[in-house]
């Protein structure tokens, strides 16, 4: 119990003085942070490269923040999977080969992946997603008939 609280102090101690790039442990890293996109996974979900100090990578699952994409490797029905792959294709094209910029990183609720808005050349992919009809804000699409 004392290693628990004690523990427990440092961590809330280190999180009140943590800087933007601290890690999730003391408090979140926020970004915005730099990258470079290793693979689109699917409409919503891309690997990126992240330099996160001198000489040092960090390869990590980013889901767009705010939006929902139709589902690529789970579709509920071929209309599902159509757009989803629509979707993917699109977020291909917007991010090309042009550094990304991860802001307001957070915690996803999956272990190895977290949520961020993604921006390639000051544009916003998520809301573009949601301008071109690949994708809803924040609740679940519908995208069977």
């Amino acid at each position: 119990m004392w290693g628990n609280a004690l523990l427990g102090s440092v961590f809330a101690v280190a999180a009140a003085f943590a800087p933007a790039w601290a890690p999730a442990w003391a408090g979140g890293f926020v970004g915005p942070a730099r990258g470079v996109v290793e693979r689109v996974i699917d409409g919503d979900t891309v690997k990126v490269r992240v330099g996160v100090w001198i000489d040092q990578e960090l390869l990590v699952s980013v889901r767009v923040a705010g939006i929902d994409a139709p589902e690529i490797f789970r579709p509920k029905c071929e209309a599902e999977r159509q757009r989803a792959l629509a979707a993917k294709r699109f977020t291909e094209e917007f991010l090309g080969d042009a550094d990304v910029t991860l802001v307001n990183i957070g915690r996803d609720k999956y272990a190895g992946r977290v949520v961020a808005r993604i921006e390639a050349d000051g544009r916003d992919l998520g809301a573009a997603m949601v301008a071109r009809g690949l994708a809803v804000e924040d609740a679940r699409g519908a995208w069977c008939p």
